[in-house]
């Protein structure tokens, strides 16, 4: 049972670069997309009405901005969107259980604002903790939970390829690493590290500059992590750099199916 997440950078760009062909022949179960950039009701129809796929989209209320996505080849049990008002507005969760198992699709903000000067890192880091707080029973209580997405955060140095050139770039700042830190000492588990806890080189965003992916100059900030509870059913975890279609490329943990019954 694979589990997949992927920034698609515009649900409707991605549409007309594969994203209906890929999600066909990709064998997940459940897919979080993030920063979909539409309403529901300006998808195309074909992205809104995949065969074999129950989908939910959540838009932000400023137009052409951020936004989640869930296509699931099951109906979940329960659905919500909302952790506080302030960040409801920009559409940035959705919370779907499937039996047993709790996915948290989450597209985390960027700490940069329109002038690349830091001005959201407050709000980011707001985030990060509102829905650490909402997690924190279901994580002491042994649930199983997911939490995939953009964290927007490469956690340390072997996750981009220059850290020394970021260290004062949104992305990478101490604090922000740090609230990385406080998941991970917790109890969360970030599986991709789990599996390969020294690979180099494997990154999930690129710079639609100078050729950066091409180069592969890029930064993995693109995660799934897993609560206690879960982590004994995943049995693997991946990068699919081959994917194209948007400046990042899906992540992806695969599951031992009993996690959802």
């Amino acid at each position: 049972m694979r589990v997949v997440s992927w920034n698609v950078n515009g649900l409707r760009a991605c549409v007309t670069k594969g994203f209906c062909e890929w999600l066909q022949g990709e064998p997940a179960a459940i897919v979080g997309v993030q920063e979909v950039r539409a309403k529901e009701d300006q998808l195309p129809v074909e992205v809104r009405d995949v065969p074999g796929f129950f989908s939910h989209f959540f838009a932000a209320e400023r137009a052409g901005y951020s936004g989640v996505g869930l296509f699931a080849r099951m109906v979940p049990d329960d659905l919500e969107t909302s952790l506080a008002p302030e960040f409801d507005s920009e559409g940035r969760l959705q919370f779907a259980r499937f039996g047993k198992l709790l996915v948290v699709n989450a597209y985390f903000p960027n700490g940069s604002g329109k002038n690349r000067d830091n001005s959201r890192v407050p709000y980011k880091l707001a985030f990060y903790r509102a829905l650490f707080d909402r997690l924190e029973r279901p994580l002491r209580d042994g649930e199983r939970v997911l939490v995939i997405g953009d964290f927007n955060t490469a956690h340390r140095p072997i996750d981009l390829a220059r850290p020394k050139q970021n260290e004062e770039t949104s992305g990478f700042l101490p604090e922000e690493r740090e609230e990385l830190d406080r998941w991970l000492r917790s109890g969360w588990t970030d599986t991709f590290r789990h599996f390969y806890p020294d690979a180099t080189g494997r990154y999930s965003w690129w710079s639609q500059r100078f050729g950066a992916r091409a180069k592969n100059i890029g930064w993995r900030i693109d995660y799934v992590l897993a609560s206690p509870g879960a982590m004994p059913f995943v049995r693997g975890a991946d990068i699919h750099h081959e994917v194209l279609g948007s400046d990042h490329c899906p992540v992806s943990v695969e599951l031992d199916p009993a996690i959802w019954k």
